[in-house]
């Protein structure tokens, strides 16, 4: 993605005529640019013109280009060029050993001291985007741990969150796969009133007429169904888009009625829950399309929240990818990879169809290649990226993975299992369900 930002420049030199030269060539080739007579009174003008990158002579009454760059020894002032009629090998060694950005000799040569000038002004937006990405990483509190982003969209949606957790309407979440759908019914459930009560996933994609009453109702002196489960919490409808009809009708009765009559049972069970439903795609069309009940989306739909795609906020793709990289470089015990901007370049320019949960995925195999100090954010972009010193078998190579990965978050995170579920990309019945399947066992871990 392209930076629009016209590159502002400013020029120090004692000799007018040096002074006018330098800015009708500057603004011939579209920069903004100031210029100084002295150097001491740069720092002045950093405040008020905030130049991309400063063309200093070396010679000057006074403050020189030299005793110019001793005193810029702040990180984020912008980077210095210096240029001279009196230059010679042994001053552009010992500048740029001091940190100038370059050493230019008069008479320059216009178009390669305006190339030195756009790689110097890339150069310092890129650490300063890095090191706003880190001030805002540690200012990150409540919500915004959870979903992180400074956008427009992303600032409503938190606020949306907290004006209706409160509430106990059916809420719709509309979001394509990887937006994060189930962490944000899980903020609504753990900010709400029913935060001490159970949190049920149910996939509708998986459920059958067959098994619903079973599975979902309950039988008479046998467990309870799943959304029996839920009586006092929430109720997390995923893909709801994907039930079929015939279960739709059951969940409609269920969601109506707020009861439920087990298998066997004489009489109903009364349900006191707040039901939250999410899909990937339009429901209105789904209606249009004879393939969701219209009846069913206006039990489940009082309230609803859009969830943006990562592509609609291209301005968090950088934070958030450092954001998971801090998190993957604690849980594999490594210190996390610089970004570059080649690194940059590359998650600005996908498109990112799998949204958070790919770029999370991104993060996770470039922290990987660092163990081995090897890797850049584009090799991690590869869906077929390799990983070396796996067991033979695909069914071993994936339980080894998960259990040192999971061993390893819930040591970072000292047992605590929703932070861990959180920092993993899995709801919390996900991870229990595999920590029971691995045979890990938390108390041994940590």
């Amino acid at each position: 993605m392209t930076d629009t930002h016209v590159i502002r420049v400013l020029v120090v030199d004692d000799d007018k005529a040096m002074r006018v030269s330098l800015l009708d060539l500057l603004d011939a080739a579209g920069f903004e640019a100031e210029s100084l007579p002295r150097a001491d009174q740069v720092a002045d003008k950093l405040i008020d013109f905030a130049p991309d990158v400063i063309v200093s002579d070396v010679r000057m009454p006074g403050m020189s280009g030299l005793d110019l760059l001793a005193s810029m020894s702040d990180q984020n002032a912008p980077p210095l060029v210096l240029i001279s009629a009196h230059g010679d090998i042994p001053t552009a060694v010992k500048a740029m050993q001091d940190g100038a950005y370059s050493f230019v000799e008069k008479p320059y040569e216009p178009r390669r001291l305006l190339t030195i000038l756009r790689h110097a002004a890339d150069q310092y937006r890129l650490r300063l985007g890095t090191e706003r990405l880190k001030a805002r990483l540690a200012e990150l509190s409540g919500l915004d741990r959870v979903f992180l982003g400074r956008t427009d969209d992303m600032v409503m949606l938190r606020e949306d969150i907290l004006n209706v957790s409160a509430s106990d309407a059916p809420l719709l979440l509309l979001g394509e796969t990887g937006t994060g759908k189930e962490l944000v019914a899980r903020a609504l459930h753990d900010l709400g009133p029913r935060a001490d009560g159970p949190f049920v996933v149910i996939n509708c994609a998986t459920l059958s007429v067959d098994t619903f009453e079973r599975d979902m109702i309950g039988v008479k002196g046998g467990p309870a169904g799943q959304i029996a489960a839920a009586s006092g919490g929430t109720l997390f409808l995923d893909e709801i888009g994907a039930c079929p009809m015939q279960v739709q009708a059951m969940l409609l009765r269920v969601i109506d009625q707020r009861e439920i009559t087990p298998l066997g049972a004489p009489s109903p069970v009364a349900l006191d829950l707040r039901v939250v439903s999410a899909t990937n795609e339009s429901p209105d069309e789904a209606v249009a399309e004879g393939r969701f009940r219209r009846d069913l989306l206006f039990r489940i739909n009082a309230v609803t929240l859009n969830i943006p795609s990562l592509r609609d906020r291209r301005d968090d793709v950088a934070f958030l990818f450092t954001h998971f990289v801090a998190q993957y470089a604690q849980i594999y015990e490594v210190t996390p990879p610089e970004m570059t901007p080649e690194d940059i370049a590359a998650l600005l320019a996908h498109d990112w169809p799998g949204n958070v949960r790919e770029l999370r995925n991104v993060a996770e195999r470039r922290v990987l290649a660092a163990r081995r100090g090897l890797g850049s954010v584009t090799q991690a972009l590869r869906a077929d990226h390799a990983f070396d010193d796996v067991p033979n078998t695909l069914r071993e190579a994936v339980a080894s993975f998960e259990r040192e990965l999971i061993s390893k978050a819930i040591k970072a995170h000292e047992g605590r299992m929703d932070a861990v579920a959180e920092a993993l990309g899995i709801g919390r019945r996900t991870l229990n369900e595999k920590i029971v399947k691995l045979g890990l066992n938390k108390d041994e871990i940590l």
